[in-house]
């Protein structure tokens, strides 16, 4: 173990949780204040943005499977169940239940071509948020690089103050994914047929742009309009400038975290890169927001699930889509054409998580 993590004090670990009770103390305190109309439109974009990208996943899936019947009802009721399980529990574990839903109605589908359609909205997640960072950066609306460690949160000064670890953890990150990728491939020889199947709307250029990245650019515009409203709904000024602060900070919050949703760490930034109004106000706007977005989804999710699916049992439908996975791992030969490759779908769970779902 490095010098320098066995001295790590816990201190700059509980600085971040800190600044999230410090942020949720100012926004029950300022709670008569919040704007409810501003405050309701901002949700119902929320929604929109989760329908659009919900229709956006339909049209690869319709690619992919031409000749099936694909509802829209439950597929969106499985993206919004997925979404509602993310906002409580870590790694993922939504994302899993959404494939698992979504594979459940299309007849004679695999775990990996659902998967890998699931991965195409990625395409466009990576290419927007970058381009929101490069926006930020150059604008000068960040943190200028020699403040990020002194910052009050232990995602943002953990990472400033050790950048080479941040890049070795990426950097085995990325290759623990491509290694389990090529050793599933090796072992199940349907495994690459099924994954390309899912990513066949790729292969053509006019119809993703048409029925996927135009979809997925209208959900990019609606969480636009969504933090819009709410900054208007705590008091601050909703512009261009401001979004896009909200937004990198939101990413950059979320780039391995060591507290759920970053908690702690956008509050710090926030507080540091909002001009204009008071740190109370940020504070409560962004503590606020974060607890407004994962309750939506909660909410949402649970409505699906009852609504849709008829069952209040969440864990149930993910101990389904576990054992329905190691089902189809224990009636795979080894290295033999039998079964979808449910091992696979397994393995591409852990890539195919966009960011803005």
């Amino acid at each position: 173990m490095p010098d320098y993590l066995a001295q790590m004090p816990l201190g700059d670990l509980s600085s971040s949780l800190e600044q999230f009770f410090n942020a949720a103390t100012e926004f029950f305190r300022h709670l008569s204040e919040v704007h409810w109309s501003q405050f309701g439109l901002a949700l119902l974009c929320l929604l929109g943005m989760q329908l659009c990208r919900a229709w956006a996943w339909r049209n690869v899936l319709r690619a992919a499977y031409p000749d099936k019947r694909i509802g829209f009802t439950h597929l969106a009721a499985a993206y919004l169940a997925g979404a509602g399980i993310n906002a409580i529990i870590p790694a993922h574990a939504g994302d899993v239940t959404k494939v698992f839903l979504v594979k459940r109605q299309i007849p004679d589908s695999s775990y990996p071509a659902v998967t890998s359609s699931f991965l195409v909205q990625t395409v466009f997640d990576t290419s927007v948020g970058i381009l929101v960072l490069l926006y930020a950066i150059t604008q000068g609306l960040l943190p200028p690089l020699p403040e990020l460690p002194h910052l009050p949160a232990f995602e943002v000064s953990f990472w400033a103050n050790h950048p080479k670890t941040l890049a070795i953890t990426v950097g085995v990150l990325i290759l623990a994914i491509v290694v389990l990728v090529l050793w599933l491939a090796k072992r199940v020889r349907r495994f690459w047929q099924r994954v390309k199947q899912g990513l066949v709307i790729l292969t053509r250029p006019g119809d993703y742009l048409k029925q996927v990245f135009a979809w997925q650019g209208v959900g990019w515009i609606l969480r636009f309009a969504a933090f819009w409203f709410f900054l208007e709904a705590f008091g601050l000024k909703g512009s261009i400038g401001n979004v896009m602060l909200v937004m990198s900070v939101q990413a950059i919050a979320n780039i391995i975290p060591f507290t759920p949703g970053g908690a702690g760490a956008q509050q710090a930034l926030l507080v540091a890169t909002l001009t204009g109004p008071s740190r109370a106000a940020v504070l409560s706007f962004s503590v606020g927001t974060q607890i407004a977005m994962a309750a939506w989804s909660v909410f949402l999710g649970f409505a699906a699930i009852l609504l849709v699916f008829r069952t209040t049992d969440w864990r149930g439908l993910m101990r389904q889509a576990q054992e329905d996975q190691d089902g189809e791992n224990g009636g795979e030969g080894e290295g033999g054409d039998g079964g979808d490759g449910g091992a696979g779908a397994a393995g591409c769970e852990g890539a195919a998580t966009p960011s803005s779902a």
